[in-house]
């Protein structure tokens, strides 16, 4: 901990990543304004003591979406990454295990999927599907998969080859249980490390798929849809598109930073290299 404390790249992507949760956690149970609540009257308000940020075209508490476009920014990445995170984790532990043309086929798998960028993938799957956060949620979940997958194999085949695996095999341990009660616990640190910076681009993703319409619909707030919505506004009203442009690279710059930090943490040889 008291290492931890003292790595700055760490604990200001800690404080950042902990400011998104708690204005997550804060919109499940208050927002200064309805963020639903149109009222015309009140459109493009600069800030002042009643609304904080202004207000935007439609009249709506900028604040307000800002804490529940963070909230719908979590779901989507803490779903999404969990899909990837769980699916990708066990093709990979499987590859590792089971070798031969189990491993292949996983591995080409994998590749065929990293041949489309992710956002063409989200937006083509999107297209197809419907917009809405459920697809964007499949489809971003989707592109992590085949991430967990290559980086749970790598980590595995080197737990695979030490000593005490091999003295398991020895003492007649089958490879799920040794899969499960050795490989597993060993690589779970850098399943963490992944998941973090994955979370950052499911952040970006959702963001993107929303400025284009295929995310987050109305009336449900999105930091993606906001920017969309203040883009014919950039010279007249720039907030409308700063406030939301900030969030996103806050909360983005915030997890990058804690995953590097955990980096370093887990392999001090990384921190002495930089």
């Amino acid at each position: 901990m008291r290492r931890a404390l003292r790595h700055r790249s760490f604990v200001l992507g800690g404080v950042l990543t902990l400011a998104l949760i708690a204005a997550a956690l804060v919109s499940l149970v208050w927002t200064p304004w309805s963020p639903y609540e149109i009222d015309m009257a009140l459109k493009l308000k600069p800030p002042t003591s009643a609304h904080w940020l202004g207000t935007d075209p439609l009249g709506r508490d900028v604040a307000s979406l800002l804490l529940v476009g963070a909230r719908n920014s979590i779901l989507v990445g803490v779903i999404a990454v969990g899909i990837g995170l769980t699916v990708g984790a066990l093709l990979g532990l499987l590859a590792a295990a089971r070798r031969g043309w189990v491993e292949e086929a996983i591995m080409r798998l994998s590749d065929f999927t990293f041949a489309f960028p992710a956002i063409l993938s989200a937006i083509m799957m999107t297209a197809v599907l419907g917009p809405g956060i459920v697809n964007s949620i499949i489809a971003i979940g989707i592109f992590n998969i085949p991430v967990f997958a290559r980086i749970t194999r790598a980590s595995a085949k080197a737990i695979w080859a030490r000593e005490f695996v091999l003295a398991s095999r020895a003492a007649g341990k089958g490879a799920t249980r040794i899969t499960f009660e050795h490989v597993l616990p060993n690589i779970l640190s850098v399943l963490i490390v992944q998941a973090t910076i994955q979370f950052a681009l499911a952040i970006l993703a959702e963001a993107a798929l929303s400025y284009l319409g295929l995310g987050t619909q109305p009336p449900q707030p999105s930091w993606g849809r906001m920017l969309n919505e203040a883009q014919t506004l950039m010279f007249t009203d720039p907030r409308l598109a700063i406030f939301p442009g900030v969030a996103i690279a806050i909360s983005v710059l915030g997890l990058n930073l804690m995953g590097d930090g955990l980096r370093d943490l887990i392999d001090p040889r990384l921190a002495r290299k930089r």
